[in-house]
């Protein structure tokens, strides 16, 4: 199973040509994927249309859903974030280390187009899809 970023799902919606997200249109339905709910509250929020919303959630919805949050997840994030600060590195969003830990605790890759993940490959072994 793969965990995709809202960084993928939002490039896919607005219909961008990233290779993630070319890698998604061609996965969806043939590879298994999950979302979890930091992520749909993330790609969710951002549309304006309700049409858009409700073609997005109906699609986010058909996914198989894995809780990501809990108290493991929260002291996990916070022990993995104090590590890269002490390795020099300030992650932007609190909640890209939260999906980056839930992705390592799970043993899960993760597909992404955002660059806040590319320390925790390095220094947390997050394991993601090379394009």
């Amino acid at each position: 199973m793969i965990l995709v970023d809202s960084s993928v799902w939002i490039d896919y919606f607005n219909g961008s040509q990233t290779p993630q997200a070319d890698w998604l249109d061609s996965a969806l339905g043939h590879t298994p994927i999950i979302i979890g709910d930091l992520i749909l509250t993330e790609v969710l929020q951002g549309f304006q249309s309700d049409k858009d919303f409700k073609t997005a959630k109906d699609l986010l919805l058909s996914i198989p859903f894995l809780p990501m949050g809990g108290q493991d997840i929260a002291l996990e994030s916070a022990i993995n974030y104090r590590l890269l600060r002490k390795k020099g590195v300030t992650v932007r969003k609190t909640i890209d280390v939260m999906i980056g830990t839930f992705c390592i605790h799970c043993h899960l890759p993760l597909l992404h187009d955002d660059r806040d993940f590319d320390p925790m490959v390095k220094f947390l072994g997050l394991e993601t899809i090379n394009l």
